[in-house]
């Protein structure tokens, strides 16, 4: 997966006499007078679904490579029904959606001059090397930031913020064989631990826990996308064990330019909201918003339902698949089309390998293939941390062993279903209910202490630590002749949920049940093979 910051918009070619964008009247390249090369295959028809042919044959394009604001309202008609939960298009699905069928009908012209609006980051390079092995060749995942650079025309937002700031979260994983795909929002209060990251400003950053979002900005403190995606990488791979292929972000301002280029999207807000840190204050009822109440409407927490991120989260899916819709309804007027895909392409940033309109094109056109019913669209299963740590009302903690079971598939390349997923997270198990005691089989001083704190971290209760040896070799301690060798987990009778809770943040541990094991207690032996916790 260069900088953007490094990199600058290409010089925008003048178009032939009498063309405009998004003409094919003259298919010479601008500037040059040679021709573009014919592909053979044929122009798309807007609305028609586009066919897919496979992967791309190699090719530097080939995606398998490793305004004002306001708003107006229109009448009193009754709100949009909200989707289905699990059933909502995530905002960077659609709106790659909507980039698919806009660049379907552009032209040639427009293709060539846009293609110079990309931003590309060298991620790989800094991301490092402790990374997740790539288990299921051919799938990919991708990782989709909404970011903000609090600089330039960004630096109105986030008052108090200096550095870059991601309020969008998620990954897409597409399946090897291209049949199926799944996308995962993350709450961006999810708390978790964010590894060691270079700031770009000379200094690291030490591992610590706090809300996802912040690797983002932690990586971005010195004012490069490149370490602001590279750090937001590892915090999704330590916590999920999934290899990122590919990155992509798109800032506030492309946001409200693509919005406006619309001439504003229709929303059908319940109630009144009235958010002084989104900026926006707009009455209940269908209308029709823009620019900065646009960009309000996706930002506004606090003046809102429950206050709560989740319920934001929510909210931006349904105005990007509004925001997907109008860009259909838009097809036939080149002008909102280009100024939709200026906007668009002049905001987003990616890895190198996604870097132009081909690969980009090469990607929807994938995911516009895959069938409705084989795109799953889910949020990491999580409960409030209050429920582990009463001290916090402000984030959330993913729900275990669920959460690791939805990693784990798609680690493994398995379809899953999002109705399994919102199953499995209506009865959460809290971590803060689990007791667990600590026992190191390897003799190594001071591990037991170690692996505990980091339990406690997670919410855990840890009831002691010891030596596996000094527990004495009997049963339900895991302990004996081969205590050094393997990391395990036992439990008595009816507690098998919990000692999956425990064991799913321990990778490669194993979990039995003992009739001898403590009452009410999970015995964590920690062995030789012992990776770290996660």
């Amino acid at each position: 997966m260069s900088d953007a910051p490094g990199r600058h918009p290409a010089k925008k070619r003048q178009r032939p006499a009498g063309t405009r964008p998004g003409s094919a009247v003259d298919r010479r390249t601008p500037m040059t007078g040679r021709r573009t090369p014919m592909t053979g295959r044929r122009t798309p028809v807007a609305g028609r679904p586009t066919p897919v042919a496979g992967p791309a044959r190699g090719g530097s394009g080939s995606p398998e490579r490793g305004g004002t604001g306001g708003h107006e309202r229109g009448g009193t008609g009754s709100p949009e029904r909200p989707p289905r939960s699990g059933r909502r298009v995530p905002g960077a699905v659609s709106a790659l959606a909507a980039l698919l069928a806009v660049i379907t009908a552009a032209g040639v012209w427009a293709y060539r001059d846009l293609e110079g609006n990309l931003h590309s980051a060298d991620v790989d390079a800094k991301i490092g090397d402790e990374r997740p092995p790539r288990t299921s060749p051919g799938s990919k995942n991708i990782l989709v930031v909404g970011s903000d650079s609090r600089a330039g025309a960004d630096a109105g937002y986030g008052r108090g913020h200096t550095t870059m700031h991601s309020d969008t979260l998620l990954v897409l994983h597409l399946a090897a064989n291209r049949e199926w795909a799944t996308v995962v929002s993350f709450p961006r209060d999810s708390w978790v631990e964010v590894p060691a990251c270079d700031r770009g400003d000379g200094t690291t950053s030490g591992p610590h826990h706090a809300k996802i979002n912040e690797a983002f900005a932690i990586g971005g403190a010195g004012g490069e996308v490149s370490r602001a995606a590279a750090c937001a990488v590892k915090a999704v791979e330590r916590n999920t064990g999934l290899r990122i292929d590919h990155f992509m972000s798109v800032d506030f301002q492309g946001f409200k330019g693509m919005v406006d280029a619309l001439d504003g999207v229709r929303v059908c807000p319940t109630a009144a909201i009235r958010d002084q840190k989104a900026r926006l204050d707009i009455p209940a009822g269908c209308q029709t918003v823009r620019g900065e109440d646009a960009l309000g409407y996706v930002r506004a927490r606090y003046g809102v339902g429950d206050g709560s991120d989740l319920g934001r989260v929510g909210r931006q899916q349904e105005f990007m698949r509004a925001l997907a819709a109008r860009a259909k309804e838009k097809l036939t007027s080149p002008g909102a089309l280009y100024g939709l895909l200026e906007s668009a392409t002049g905001s987003l940033t990616t890895d190198e390998a996604l870097a132009g309109i081909r690969p980009l094109y090469g990607l929807v056109s994938r995911l516009r293939a895959i069938p409705s019913d084989r795109l799953a669209f889910v949020t990491v299963p999580n409960y409030p941390r209050g429920m582990d740590v009463p001290s916090d009302t402000a984030n959330v903690v993913w729900q275990y062993p669920e959460a690791a079971e939805l990693f784990l598939s798609l680690t493994r390349d398995r379809e899953v279903r999002a109705e399994a997923v919102a199953a499995a997270g209506r009865n959460p198990l809290y971590a803060g209910t689990v007791r667990v005691r600590v026992l190191d089989g390897t003799g190594t001083p001071g591990l037991a202490e170690e692996v505990a704190g980091s339990l406690r971290g997670y919410g855990f209760t840890v009831a002691g630590t010891g030596s596996a040896d000094e527990a004495g070799t009997g049963a339900g301690t895991g302990a004996g002749a081969d205590a050094g060798a393997a990391t395990s987990v036992v439990h008595p009778a009816g507690l098998a949920r919990q000692a999956r809770a425990l064991a799913s943040r321990l990778p490669g541990s194993t979990v039995t049940e003992s009739a001898d094991a403590p009452e009410g207690l999970v015995t964590l032996t920690v062995g030789e093979d012992f990776g770290g916790t996660r």
